[in-house]
């Protein structure tokens, strides 16, 4: 049977669907989420999961190590970016593999981080989708907000300043959109003794003054940029630029040239290790539906990555839809982006006829990125992974409810 999710509950979190061993007439799902604000809205009727028959999927190779996800990914920057995104290439694959490192970054997550975080069990969540027979989905929570600093980006910040410092830098710049990346910088930083800059716009910082105050107060320092997150985004990246001797630039989010989009969703992957740990000890089989929301990327590679080659677990994501997707005015890049290059990589993105940035909007702080994942482009243009969207007034009703 399906799994009846509205797609408006979905904007900050994900989503794992389970059908219970050996009963067609239950659906286990669990919702991973950054914050979770999920409502029982009655008398909602959008329906994501339609059916829990498997999409057709496209076998494309992917080359990981050279950033290439299909034809998305790459590395189109300037020749002087080249030997830096080298090296920082260099110093990842050797972390991966450097014992002392990971038992470092596994205490790190489990005393500062706080992870492994918890799958709860949504109960009136869970009974408000039963049908007059009493089926219907369970739906459990992946408690990401949990983490300290309160969302996902922690898990990727810690490990990242920890390369940095590994690389002898003392400074780090980063970019932050709803400020959860930026705190987590910050917090990460504050950690290891090291100096953080954060880049983030005039309109983000009024929507989040609580986290423009908790990035100050661990030490970070706070440089206001014109716009939102993407021109947070630019600038940051000029900055490092300017200073790549002496700085580390660190990324949040899945998007950039390589190898930014992949050590950011594998240091973020640790969300689905624990998820299939914890379906596993908590009844006995992985999960049937993986749902997340998707910006750019890192909260949804985070969940699915660990699913990918799992072909009977479907991959579902809702992009924010703004006004609606006629309007012009949404951040849905999968839904209505076309294939371009933005900040170093291959992916859809949001433009005009003649390859000009389209202005993304989306009431959710942070979503408006007009990119997406190199990663993610490539599941949905194989149909590994389906998308939809929510609208900000959907989700507004929603949280009102």
């Amino acid at each position: 049977m399906a799994c009846n999710m509205r797609t408006r509950d979905l904007l900050t979190g994900h989503l794992i669907v389970k059908r219970r061993t050996g009963d067609s007439s239950v659906v286990r799902a669990v919702v991973v989420d950054r914050n979770i604000l999920v409502k029982n809205t009655p008398g909602s009727s959008n329906l994501i999961m339609k059916t829990l028959t498997k999409p057709q999927v496209e076998t494309v190779d992917m080359d990981v190590s050279k950033g290439r996800f299909g034809r998305f990914g790459g590395k189109y920057v300037p020749e002087s970016l080249i030997t830096c995104l080298a090296e920082l290439e260099a110093e990842f694959n050797s972390a991966l593999r450097d014992t002392a490192f990971q038992a470092e970054l596994a205490t790190a997550l489990r005393d500062y981080v706080g992870r492994e975080t918890p799958l709860y069990f949504a109960e009136r969540l869970t009974n408000y989708y039963k049908n007059s027979k009493g089926e219907g989905p369970e739906i459990y929570l992946k408690r990401e907000d949990l983490s300290h600093g309160g969302a996902h980006k922690i898990n990727n910040a810690i490990a990242q300043a920890m390369i940095a410092k590994r690389m002898g830098r003392k400074c780090v710049v980063a970019a932050t959109g709803a400020g959860q990346h930026g705190v987590a910088t910050a917090a990460a930083c504050a950690k290891l003794g090291l100096e953080c800059t954060i880049f983030m716009g005039t309109k983000d910082m009024q929507k989040q003054s609580s986290n423009l105050r908790l990035m100050k107060l661990l030490g970070a320092t706070v440089e206001s940029v014109d716009g939102n997150f993407k021109d947070a985004s630019s600038e940051a990246l000029r900055d490092w630029m300017g200073t790549m001797e002496s700085s580390y630039y660190l990324t949040g989010t899945v998007v950039g040239p390589h190898p930014h989009p992949s050590m950011v969703r594998e240091f973020q992957s640790v969300i689905g290790k624990e998820t299939r740990r914890q379906a596993m000890e908590r009844w006995g089989h992985k999960p049937e539906v993986l749902l997340a929301c998707v910006g750019s990327g890192s909260n949804a590679l985070g969940l699915f990555h660990e699913f990918v080659k799992d072909k009977d677990v479907r991959l579902i994501g809702v992009e924010g839809a703004g006004f609606g997707l006629e309007s012009g005015s949404h951040s849905a890049t999968l839904a209505r982006g076309d294939v371009g290059v933005y900040h170093g990589a291959l992916s859809y993105l949001l433009q005009d006829e003649e390859g000009q940035i389209v202005e993304p909007h989306s009431i959710g702080v942070g979503l408006e990125y007009p990119g997406v994942s190199p990663e993610l482009s490539y599941l949905k243009d194989t149909g590994r992974a389906e998308f939809y969207t929510a609208t900000d007034q959907e989700a507004l009703d929603d949280w009102k409810a």
